[in-house]
């Protein structure tokens, strides 16, 4: 079913100048277009009330964690990982040196 809609001056000029360059083959395609975006847009916005729900429902019934207990956490886990990494680093870096130190006791040897 067809449907007909006042865009006003402002809207229609843009739809005319994406149709003029190119852009989309006809003013249908340009509406189309408006219209899945604004699906996704509504689909996105229904999760997030969804989820801002159940963030609620959770505080309602005291199934909450303390902001600075959980960055504290936060914090600790990712200084663990960041000692983790550097002292693989190092571990990594010190048998390079142990390999290339080896190499170079074998060929002074073969001189």
């Amino acid at each position: 079913m067809p449907i007909s809609a006042d865009l006003g001056q402002t809207l229609e000029a843009y739809v005319t100048q994406l149709v003029s360059t190119g852009r989309y083959g006809s003013k249908s395609e340009v509406l189309r277009e408006g219209v899945r975006l604004l699906q996704e847009r509504e689909t996105r916005l229904a999760a997030l009330n969804a989820a801002l729900a159940r963030g609620l429902a959770d505080a309602e019934a005291g199934r909450v964690v303390d902001g600075d207990e959980f960055l504290d956490q936060l914090e600790a886990k990712y200084e663990a990982m960041a000692a983790e990494q550097e002292q693989a680093e190092r571990e990594a870096s010190a048998a390079g040196l142990q390999k290339t130190s080896g190499r170079q006791k074998s060929k002074a040897g073969r001189r």
